[in-house]
């Protein structure tokens, strides 16, 4: 049996969107992506690595995070947290204790 993790629920103090990508008609018989907020979680933000990554000739930054958060069973990878301006893409989703309690989220921070 793996050892119960610990977590303060009191660091859960940043206040943040969920949201889910939806295809939605356009204008032109098409459809595009839209954003929808579907709930509201109260998490812990913690950076953990800063890189520069390569996309064709352009160098980009990389802000990726640990996020922790009380669990959903209805958070899935490629879904994103929204505060304010900043966009945390999910990228791995993990229960730390197999208890069910809480989910520790691996994101990349978009619009850098």
């Amino acid at each position: 049996m793996m050892p119960t993790l610990f977590i303060d629920p009191g660091k859960l103090a940043h206040e943040l969107q969920l949201e889910r990508a939806v295809l939605v008609d356009d204008d032109v018989n098409g459809s595009v992506e839209e954003w929808r907020e579907i709930a509201t979680l109260w998490v812990h933000i913690e950076p953990v690595g800063a890189a520069t990554v390569l996309f064709g000739e352009q160098s980009l930054p990389e802000v990726t995070h640990r996020i922790t958060m009380r669990s959903r069973d209805d958070l899935q990878s490629g879904m994103r947290l929204r505060r304010g301006s900043r966009f945390f893409q999910l990228i791995t989703i993990h229960d730390p204790d197999e208890t069910g309690r809480y989910l520790i989220c691996r994101a990349r921070e978009e619009g850098l």
